[in-house]
């Protein structure tokens, strides 16, 4: 069993598969069930995944991957604890998470309930001085809270941090680009530094860090940043294995809205082709894969937070839902985008 203080960059899980479930050799750790409660080791049910989805790689032990999970996936606290119960497991299998997460639906409500003004532009929030304030609430004080107490149902894992601290995220003031336009969209900022020191020394305490997107600029102002760009720096920074984006939708759309077919791979410059094309919240969201891919990251999984379990399915089994974003020169996998028509996808900005 993984225990806290070990340093991850050296655990290794010996993996069996039996008729029932999962169970890891020598872990006395339990895996957790869809409802959250410990199963015993090869009980059927563990983490609601047949045994033949799970295949636990010796490839991806001690690799960092980054997770960035939307509000609308947590609003739900059926998702949350499955989200939750995913972190956990990669943890337990000798990976080491990080989680960057949004508040786009959560802090809608709360500007709603405070008569402020909700909009978008180009699927980035505009973020007044005010919005900023309830920006900084909501997400730290609200959604953090929430996502670290699910994870730490496990046990002590999960701490929660912002951008801000330690330096972590520095942005600066960003416009929005519509139809070929500069828009001020307030105090949204975009990612120009990244200082992974105290994620790093979390992931060696054996912790698993839980980051709210919000940033300092150089300026002392605080920002409002899109958490699909900022898991996209952070991952860079970290040199992760891995960034897995989840959102509301499927993954990309080849043709929306007249199909519903989802592009499942692609390479960076199929998507720098096609980014001019999207739309919504999706246009922060793959641009935040392209830089992505483009800067170390070995791929990107677009994946649909509402499905139970999506981060274990996405980042362990080869059939992979969603759209798998490669670097140009990836290996062993061939992408499959439709050449005539940019895909559009619409989804809740976070």
């Amino acid at each position: 069993m993984r225990t806290l203080g070990e340093q991850p960059a050296v655990r290794r899980v010996d993996a069996v598969r039996s008729a029932g479930g999962v169970r890891r050799r020598g872990d006395a750790a339990r895996p957790v069930d869809a409802a959250g409660s410990a199963s015993a080791p090869g009980s059927a049910g563990a983490v609601g995944l047949p045994a033949t989805d799970v295949p636990w790689s010796e490839e991806l032990q001690g690799r960092t991957v980054v997770v960035k999970c939307g509000g609308s996936s947590l609003e739900d606290p059926a998702l949350r604890r499955s989200f939750a119960q995913d972190v956990v497991e990669l943890w337990q299998a000798g990976l080491n998470p990080v989680v960057v997460h949004g508040g786009g639906p959560q802090i809608s409500s709360m500007l709603d309930r405070l008569a402020l003004e909700v909009r978008f532009e180009a699927g980035m929030r505009v973020t007044t001085p005010e919005a900023m304030d309830v920006v900084r609430m909501v997400l730290t004080g609200q959604v953090q809270r929430d996502l670290v107490g699910a994870i730490n149902a496990h046990g002590p894992f999960a701490v929660g941090m912002s951008g801000e601290d330690a330096h972590t995220l520095t942005a600066e003031r960003r416009p929005a680009w519509v139809d070929g336009r500069a828009v001020d969209i307030g105090l949204v900022g975009d990612i120009v530094n990244v200082a992974p020191d105290a994620v790093r020394n979390l992931l060696a305490g054996g912790r698993i860090p839980v980051v709210s997107p919000v940033a300092r600029g150089a300026d002392g102002q605080t920002y409002n940043v899109n958490a699909d760009l900022a898991a996209s720096a952070l991952a860079v920074a970290l040199g992760a294995d891995r960034l897995v984006m989840l959102t509301d939708v499927p993954g990309l759309y080849a043709d929306w809205p007249r199909s519903t077919e989802v592009v499942p791979r692609l390479t960076a410059e199929e998507l720098e082709t096609l980014l001019p094309g999207l739309a919504g919240g999706m246009l922060p969201k793959m641009e935040g894969c392209l830089r992505a891919v483009r800067s170390g990251v070995g791929r990107v999984h677009v994946l649909d937070g509402r499905t139970p379990h999506a981060v274990l399915r996405g980042v362990l089994t080869e059939e992979n839902p969603g759209t798998t974003v490669l670097p140009d020169a990836a290996p062993d996998m061939t992408s499959e985008v439709a050449p005539a028509v940019a895909p559009r996808a619409e989804e809740t900005p976070a």
